[in-house]
């Protein structure tokens, strides 16, 4: 294929009756074989089918004045009508698509309106309005917020965090069928925000991070005569879109994914009536995601492509002479925290997968170079934008993966080495400094050994106590404060927050002791999550959840500020998080009536995506192993955050599933294998999580609930309804008038396919965020675990103790039979 690509695939069957409007009202219909054209003539929308598939016709917009036909957007991609009796309406609930009466797809608005209109417009972007007496109108629901394969101008791709939308890139299967293919493209808001290109669970292609007029691994074309770029991120939203910089033909431009997973801008070209690519993002092997591991530099300009970095050597050196560059590079030498790493520059470079960063826009660089060499994490630093002298800050920690160099369009990338390795001039000119200040340095330090020593003994006389943890009254091994790697409060900081852990700060109590509000002098509001001397949760735990939480950095997960060791205290300072608890809300006859469908969905893609993060994403596996709602907590903007890793476990990278004669978690969330042989894995949290979700979406408890007709569980009430096709029967009569029944009866399936009763037949959290996020195929679920009646008499006598155990958010832990 040449510089021009030819996208006349397919030949469609149009229309030939037009309305005379841009629009339909509730009054009017649609047909298939009439057709809606925008106000200018720009676009069209009706009915069509593909050479490939005549015999499906799908609701669709299309160029009008150009590239005969060109479809930019498709609504029943996965739902075609096999004959031409489609017809399209328009309700006070938004615009549907029928076929003999019954809707195969809908606009889901998100709410009922008054004077219901459906406009296209011309810049392709199909609207649903509500029409008001005043004359004004406003967008209840647009195409632009469901975008296909084509990224138009005008439309945002990105997250908007306060409603949970995300607008991304999803293929069509062939140039034949629009149904969802196998690549996705979307923004990742994990670390420093970056677009990310998925085939199927395959990371298969990285955007880079933006830095400040382009994304770092995108050639420095964004700035042209033919368009304008848009970079937002904050708080609220993330998203990027283009603009033309004039109306004529010559400047039609969109992106569009293609079936065999290619990003590539085009542009119209009027004299050959053809669409040229302006730009190819994905042009040769270095553009494929970690081709070359971590810590290791694609260059396509030399033989081999990939190289380590002079500091690092491969890691396995006759797979990198084979040409087996996945396992990447590691350090010569061992960075040493304590004495005197450094940075050295490397120009030219993609910037490294940002998924793992730590990003601030208001630092200098040379701040940016204090605040990683004083994290012993810490691998690498580099201005989030690049323009000008270059402004904010981006820290990497552990492996740097997917660079590509050395070019004129790449950035500058400050890596950390140990001090052996810096450059000879650099320690020099160093040590040149070092002998004009040490006198100064020298008569500073004295006096603040003095002031240290001083307020030491103060503290002492005041406070009688030794740093280290105790339980029940015995002295153990203290805990190493370097081996916390996060902030150390102390005992008299957080008494002082809690207004010394008075009872109106109380927050809740479960198995491991009492949880206090507080507040920090800065103003900060904290959780104290105050360990007893009688908590079932001892050091190992104590130790485990610090290991595991401190690490880990995502939107989905707690937030751990810190932790105090003093005295005989073991205590955990979290972010504070206003909105409770999950089982607070579900189960509270009051406050889940504000918990409408779109809420709840946004809930269960949050921990969803929070469980990926755990099992794949983050620089740990984690295995949380007590997943329940009691252990999801919600913020301001009611954003589900999993918390309490007391019981988690850290996964190798090699390690699929691991046994124990200790079984922890709560009953009812558990699944067959470990409940029973000790067996866990990533399939359990998934067990846990399809659990939690059938709770979400029907507000009963697993382990209570009951019904007149049988003894089952809510998993087999579940499974019988599914059966049976009585899908209404699940679902709780709160969210009736607001659910999307398709989205609703979909989530219900996945639920189905995660607790499955064997893990092989579980699919995994990668998986079920895509099955979320998208309307593939799903498979047909087997037999969910613990599929058989209780004994009725322990189900109703037994009831009220479940309840209270449930309520009180107890976790469970016993030896399980050999």
């Amino acid at each position: 294929m040449t510089g021009t690509i030819i996208l006349l695939f397919f030949s469609f069957t149009f229309l030939t009756t037009c309305n005379a409007l841009d629009n339909i009202n509730a009054n009017q219909t649609l047909r298939d074989g009439e057709t809606i054209v925008s106000e200018h003539g720009e676009f069209e929308m009706g009915f069509f089918s593909t050479h490939g598939l005549p015999q499906n016709r799908y609701f669709g917009i299309w160029y009008n004045k150009i590239s005969n036909g060109t479809v930019v957007w498709v609504a029943n991609r996965d739902h075609p009508v096999t004959n031409t009796s489609g017809v399209v309406t328009v309700t006070s609930k938004g615009i549907l698509v029928l076929v003999n009466g019954t809707v195969i797809w809908s606009s889901n608005s998100s709410r009922s309106v008054n004077n219901p209109i459906a406009q296209l417009l011309d810049t392709g972007n199909l609207v649903f309005r509500d029409k008001n007496d005043d004359g004004t109108e406003n967008i209840v629901w647009q195409s632009f917020d469901h975008p296909v394969d084509n990224f138009l101008p005008g439309m945002k791709l990105g997250i908007d965090f306060v409603t949970g939308l995300q607008r991304y890139l999803s293929s069509w299967k062939s140039v034949d069928d629009p149904s969802s293919g196998n690549f996705v493209y979307r923004f990742d808001p994990n670390g420093y925000p970056q677009f990310l290109l998925w085939s199927g669970p395959n990371l298969s292609y990285r955007s880079g991070p933006w830095v400040g007029d382009r994304f770092s691994g995108i050639p420095n074309v964004e700035q042209n005569e033919i368009y304008t770029v848009q970079y937002v991120i904050s708080e609220k939203e993330i998203f990027y879109m283009f603009e033309v910089t004039n109306t004529s033909e010559s400047a039609i431009a969109r992106t569009i994914l293609t079936p065999e997973g290619r990003l590539q801008r085009q542009t119209w070209n009027k004299e050959t009536q053809q669409w040229t690519i302006y730009l190819s993002l994905q042009v040769n092997d270095c553009d494929s995601y970690g081709l070359c591991g971590g810590n290791g530099v694609c260059n396509i300009n030399k033989a081999p492509k990939c190289e380590c970095m002079q500091w690092f050597h491969p890691n396995f050196p006759g797979a990198w002479s084979a040409a087996d560059w996945s396992g990447g590079c590691a350090r010569n030498t061992q960075l040493d925290c304590k004495n005197g790493d450094g940075f050295v520059k490397v120009s030219g470079v993609k910037l490294p997968d940002t998924r793992l960063s730590w990003y601030n826009m208001n630092m200098s660089l040379l701040e940016c170079e204090r605040r990683c060499l004083n994290n012993c994490s810490c691998t690498a630093y580099s201005n989030a934008d690049h323009r000008g002298g270059g402004s904010g800050c981006l820290l990497w920690f552990g492996d740097l993966t997917d660079m590509r160099g050395y070019t004129d369009d790449g950035q500058d990338l400050f890596i950390r080495l140990a001090a052996s390795e810096l450059d000879e001039n650099k320690h020099s000119s160093t040590s040149l400094v070092v002998v004009i200040i040490i006198p100064v340095l020298t008569a500073m330090t004295v006096i603040l050994v003095m002031l240290l020593l001083y307020a030491f003994r103060k503290r002492k006389r005041e406070r009688k106590g030794i740093m280290g943890v105790r339980s029940n009254g015995h002295a153990t091994e203290g805990i190493n404060k370097d081996e916390l790697e996060l902030p150390l409060f102390t005992f008299l900081q957080i008494s002082k927050a809690t207004n010394g852990f008075s009872f109106s700060n109380k927050l809740g109590e479960g198995g491991f002791g009492l949880v206090y509000k507080g507040m920090l002098d800065q103003g900060q509001e904290i959780a104290v999550k105050r360990l007893s001397n009688t908590s079932r949760q001892g050091i190992d735990e104590f130790m485990n959840e610090v290991s595991c939480i401190a690490k880990l950095q995502h939107r989905n997960l707690v937030k751990l500020l810190g932790c105090c060791v003093e005295e005989e205290e073991r205590m955990l300072i979290y972010e504070y998080m206003p909105s409770r608890d999950l089982d607070s809300f579900f189960f509270d006859k009051e406050l889940c009536k504000s918990f409408h469908w779109q809420k709840r969905y946004n809930v269960i893609n949050g921990i969803a995506r929070g469980l990926l993060y755990l099992h794949q994403d983050s620089r740990l596996r984690i295995i949380h192993r007590d997943l329940k709602l009691s252990n999801i907590l919600l913020d301001y903007e009611m954003n589900p955050k999993i918390s309490d890793f007391g019981m988690a476990r850290i996964f190798g990278e090699t390690e699929t599933e691991a046994s124990t004669t200790r079984v922890v978690g709560t009953y009812g969330y558990m699944p067959p294998e470990y409940a029973i042989e000790g067996v866990f894995s990533t399939k359990s949290d998934v067990y846990s999580f399809g659990v939690l979700v059938l709770e979400i979406v029907s507000g009963e408890r697993n382990r209570s609930f009951e019904h007149p007709d049988h003894n089952h569980n809510l998993l087999g009430h579940v499974w019988r309804s599914y059966n049976k096709g009585n899908h209404l029967g699940i679902v709780e009569n709160l969210i009736m008038e607001s659910y999307n029944r398709y989205e609703v009866f979909r989530v219900i399936h996945i639920a189905l396919l995660c607790v499955q009763q064997y893990p092989e037949d579980r699919p995994s959290m990668a998986s079920v965020v895509l099955m979320l996020s998208s309307k593939t195929e799903l498979d047909i679920p087997k037999e969910p675990g613990f599929y058989s009646e209780r004994n009725p008499h322990q189900t109703h006598s037994s009831a009220s103790t479940r309840e209270s155990e449930t309520s009180n958010q107890l976790s469970i832990t016993y030896l399980a039979p050999r």
